[in-house]
This record gives C-alpha cells, sequence and structure tokens, in this order.
C-alpha cells in the first residue's frame, strides 16, 4: 500500500499562498488517483481536490475553484496543491489521499491510503 506524507503548510495571511506537498512511496504511484482533503475544528473533513490517475482529470471543490491547483509528478512520486488567494475559511488540516482506480471523487471513504496531514492557517 502506498505511503503518503504531507508537507508545506503553515501560517499566512489572508490573500496569500501555500504549496501542499504529498510524497508517496511505492513503485506504482502513477496509477493513483489522489485527492486532497481538509477538515476545520469541530467540522467534518470535506474534499477539496482530486486528480485522476492520467493526470488530466481535475476536479475541485466549489468553494476553491479558480483559487486551488492540484498537480501530480509522477517521476517525483508527489502530488501538489497549489493554494492562492487563501481566506480564513480555507484553514484547517490538510489530508493527502490515495486509491488505486479512478471512480468516486469526492467522498473520503473511497480512499485507501491517507497521510498524516499538514496544519494551514490564514489569519485574517
Amino acid at each position: 500500500q502506498v505511503q503518503l506524507v504531507e508537507s508545506g503548510g503553515g501560517l499566512v495571511q489572508a490573500g496569500g499562498s501555500l504549496r501542499l506537498s504529498c510524497a508517496a512511496s511505492g513503485r506504482t504511484f502513477s496509477s493513483y488517483a489522489m485527492a486532497w482533503f481538509r477538515q476545520a475544528p469541530g467540522k467534518e473533513r470535506e474534499f477539496v481536490a482530486h486528480i485522476s490517475t492520467s493526470g488530466y482529470g481535475k476536479y475541485y471543490a466549489d468553494s476553491v475553484k479558480g483559487r486551488f491547483t492540484i498537480a501530480k509528478d509522477s517521476a517525483k512520486n508527489t502530488v501538489y496543491l497549489q493554494m492562492n488567494t487563501l481566506k480564513p475559511e480555507d484553514t484547517g488540516v490538510y489530508y493527502c489521499a490515495a486509491r488505486g482506480t479512478d471512480g468516486v471523487i469526492n467522498v473520503a471513504d473511497a480512499y485507501d491510503a491517507w497521510g498524516q496531514g499538514t496544519q494551514v492557517t490564514v489569519s485574517s
């Protein structure tokens, strides 16, 4: 099973940018569909973005569309989440997730592997 490690979180002012990285182990990384979810204090984990196994299909939650970009570098076994124009409501722990096939994209239970999460805090 693939192992995932997130990095890149931190504290940023509203309007700023961060880039999250998710490094994956395993030789079959290119065959995984990847996603980012986030969880704010007292709230359920919510879908943020997804990239298909091929890397061509990209999907975003309405709340981040136009501001966040997901990308996959199979040579580096890494998936990225570029976050621009950050808002205080983007604050939360961001989790990387992987699944071995394409399909349902925005349901957490559909993913087989998860990272430990990285904290993103956006101050107003």
